[in-house]
């Protein structure tokens, strides 16, 4: 990963944050929670740029557009919600317990 390749990664991830600052103050507001919790489980894919979390921008722009309250989009479950986005997903805990089970059988 080149510096070229940091500066435009750094310049998406603030465009990012730009547009969850445009939405309704109750969807920034799950939006931080779920993000808290995504980088805390630690799906592979969430830092490969901002793909799932753009896509969850994207879903709460249109919800928002639509006069949907944010619970209305993600159901009163947010953590299943996010389950639900992640559950085909590798984490960083099933990595770890691979390198783990590798060791034990060795």
């Amino acid at each position: 990963m080149g510096i070229k390749d940091l500066i435009e990664g750094k310049r998406e991830w603030r465009a990012h944050v730009a547009r969850v600052k445009t939405l309704p103050n109750d969807y920034q507001i799950v939006y931080r929670e779920l993000q808290k919790y995504l980088f805390k489980v630690g799906p592979v894919e969430l830092t490969e740029g901002t793909g799932l979390l753009s896509g969850i921008v994207e879903l709460f722009e249109e919800g928002a557009a639509s006069g949907k309250g944010v619970l209305e989009v993600t159901g009163r479950d947010v953590a299943a919600f996010c389950d639900e986005l992640i559950k085909d997903s590798r984490t960083y805990a099933d990595i770890y317990q691979e390198a783990i089970d590798s060791k034990s059988k060795k």
